[in-house]
């Protein structure tokens, strides 16, 4: 798929979280948003997956381990055709299926539920081993945020998956330096990251998370990649896409009100556009 093509989706994909927060009136857009590339790349070109078929049995594995980011999964999810698109305004509804957090027994193509930070690594690194004792090729991939890594389980995942050489499991960081408290290298520095995961023996890639030919290089390299799993360190911007979230971590867990709703659209009609004129 052409990159032209997958900014149109990703912008799709961020029109669609913005829309499930705002009409949850609750939930995380700033992170969603940050991370919107990221997700829109695995589900339309990298992952071995069938929308018909959530449960093949051969299918690439993704665990979102920072799951308070639920509403980016959702939206590339719906997109990407396993479940309807206009069900994303059901976000954290009562009786709704797509909860705060992912859960794995009602919502298709989730394959791990989560939401207590640091424990997605450790699912997606017991999925990967059981890959390897099994003899089954299927890869693995899991999404952390950077507030996350201030998390001990996050290590003795690493640790362990390391010393396993995991070469089919990629762990990805979505490093938009903000967290809930505010800047994490002010709350509890994780740098240098690379060199962290580096120290168990992962191979480490720094990208921007915003430029689709560095995301496809990264997965690449990340394939090519034997006897160590991937640690992918994704520079991103938080809220990226819509001007008054873009850096702030104010944006980190709550949800645009109606006004704020119509600015994020029109800020994201624009790119919308801008993309078609390109495309011309």
């Amino acid at each position: 798929m052409k990159n032209l093509e997958l900014k149109k989706i990703a912008n799709e994909v961020r029109k669609g979280i913005v829309t499930a927060v705002h009409s949850a009136k609750a939930g995380h857009p700033g992170g969603s948003l940050s991370a919107a590339d990221l997700y829109t790349y695995l589900y339309f070109e990298e992952m071995n997956i069938d929308p018909q078929n959530p449960k093949m049995e051969n299918r690439d594995r993704f665990v979102l381990s920072k799951g308070h980011t639920a509403p980016g999964l959702y939206s590339a999810l719906a997109h990407r055709g396993f479940f309807p698109v206009e069900d994303l305004v059901t976000l954290r509804k009562l009786g709704s299926y797509l909860q705060g957090h992912p859960c794995m027994q009602h919502i298709p193509g989730v394959d791990m539920s989560s939401g207590s930070l640091g424990q997605g690594i450790s699912a997606a690194v017991g999925m990967a081993l059981a890959g390897k004792m099994d003899g089954k090729d299927f890869r693995v991939y899991t999404l952390l945020g950077d507030g996350e890594l201030q998390e001990g389980q996050v290590w003795e995942a690493s640790m362990f998956a390391g010393y396993r050489k995991l070469d089919n499991l990629v762990v990805i960081v979505d490093n938009n330096g903000l967290q809930i408290d505010g800047p994490v290298d002010k709350v509890c520095s994780p740098y240098p990251i690379d060199r962290k995961f580096e120290a168990f023996n992962f191979h480490t890639i720094n990208i921007d998370a915003h430029d689709f030919d560095a995301i496809r290089a990264a997965f690449q390299e990340a394939r090519e990649t034997k006897g160590m799993p991937t640690a992918i360190i994704a520079h991103s911007i938080k809220g990226k896409g819509v001007s008054f979230m873009e850096g702030n971590v104010g944006w980190h867990g709550k949800a645009p009100d109606d006004e704020q709703y119509a600015v994020a659209m029109v800020d994201l009609e624009k790119i919308s556009e801008e993309l078609l004129r390109e495309e011309a």
